[in-house]
């Protein structure tokens, strides 16, 4: 994404660096939140992602 968007070519590792200097994880989260709407996440899935 950072290819395409930026037009730069980073290594793994300079964008962990980044990400961590900002205070992003590339860890996700352990469980799913209690509050989860599956059909709406289902509908983003249908409607929006393909337009990302």
């Amino acid at each position: 994404m950072i290819r395409r968007r930026l037009r730069l070519s980073l290594s793994v590792a300079t964008v962990w660096r980044l990400m961590k200097r900002h205070g992003w994880s590339w860890q996700a989260p352990a469980r799913r939140a209690l509050e989860r709407d599956e059909y709406a996440v289902e509908l983003w899935k249908k409607e929006v992602w393909p337009r990302v």
